[in-house]
């Protein structure tokens, strides 16, 4: 039985918008490195003041404009006038729920090169990140100041979500202390101890990594109960905690050097200690209740940075490898996330 014209219409949309997609992210990208959604902040604005504000031709300026409109980030109110839609807002320098930063590094030349390799990364199993740029993606980034301070500020905008759930969806109240181990600019830890006055922290992760955090906290009123350390959690890991939070952190890495994160952290918590993953958990089958973008980001550890997205089942082999075991597994909408809570085994 052959297909109806509409259906075959429909697959053949379908596949030429999914080719069209890397163009798409370009409009994104040229819209946050312009200035669009700052210019067009709270207001419907003509093509001529918009593009005045970003310093364009009006015309060029009026083309951008339509793709943004298709594309769900700006509406055309009558004839030349644009605003930004709910979408488009997030493009915004500042204010809440802020993906700037995010749109910007992720559709950097940086982050994308490697992409032009995946049929090498799958047909090898290798990053092809090295490939291109010579080293691996960390080393990079800390030879280009301004791309990872970018990226730094990138991580903190994608956990914003996961930074509203967390804290009620889990019982922090039965610890003293903490640590969030690569936490970053302290965004999640924030959000915690906010949310558990009794609760003392630990911020652990690169000068780099965590050159923002003392901001963060003194912003949250939280300066006076959370301590910021420097360091490699290749080396070791802050002891003196009851609990430990890794987010975003085991994905970026090889079941190898998971491990090795993983036994430091083992070796800082004490045997009545808990360990607290929190990342995308794969179901073993594809399913509609998992984000696209989660799979795209599978992909994205293996040509980038050489980790992966896992399974509760490879969740629960890697923590054995490291002396933990796999207690239970909490989502936590609309984040995307989950939280695998491990225990000393």
């Amino acid at each position: 039985m052959s297909d109806s014209p509409d259906t075959t219409a429909a697959a053949r949309l379908a596949v030429v918008n999914l080719v069209f997609g890397s163009m798409s992210a370009q409009v994104v990208a040229a819209c946050v490195k312009l200035g669009v959604a700052d210019a067009l902040d709270g207001a419907e604005r003509s093509v001529g003041q918009v593009a005045a504000a970003c310093g364009t031709p009006t015309d060029t300026m009026h083309r951008l404009l339509r793709a943004a409109t298709a594309i769900g980030l700006v509406a055309e109110p009558g004839p030349g006038r644009f605003a930004l839609t709910e979408a488009g807002m997030l493009l915004r320098s500042t204010g809440p729920g802020s993906l700037s930063a995010f749109a910007r590094v992720f559709t950097d030349p940086v982050m994308l090169t490697a992409w032009h390799r995946l049929d090498d990364a799958v047909r090898t199993g290798r990053t092809t990140f090295e490939q291109a740029f010579g080293v691996e993606f960390f080393d990079h980034l800390k030879a280009e100041p301004e791309l990872g301070a970018a990226f730094n500020t990138a991580m903190s905008q994608g956990t914003h979500v996961t930074a509203a759930v967390l804290p009620g969806a889990y019982d922090f109240g039965r610890f003293a202390a903490i640590a969030d181990v690569g936490g970053g600019d302290g965004t999640l830890l924030a959000a915690i101890l906010g949310r558990h006055e009794n609760l003392r922290g630990v911020l652990f992760d690169t000068a780099e990594g965590s050159a923002r955090a003392g901001d963060v906290f003194a912003a949250a009123g939280l300066a006076g109960r959370c301590e910021i350390r420097t360091g490699d959690f290749f080396g070791s890991v802050p002891g003196g905690v009851d609990a430990i939070v890794l987010k975003s952190v085991l994905h970026d890495w090889d079941d190898e050097r998971a491990t090795t994160i993983l036994r430091n952290c083992r070796e800082a918590l004490p045997d009545d200690g808990r360990l607290l993953v929190v990342e995308p958990v794969l179901p073993e089958a594809v399913a509609d209740v998992v984000a696209p973008v989660i799979y795209l980001s599978d992909l994205n550890m293996l040509v980038n940075l050489g980790g992966k997205e896992r399974t509760r089942d490879e969740f629960e082999v890697l923590l054995r490898g490291a002396g933990f075991a796999v207690e239970d597994v909490v989502p936590l909408p609309p984040s995307g996330f989950c939280l695998v809570e491990a225990v000393a085994a």
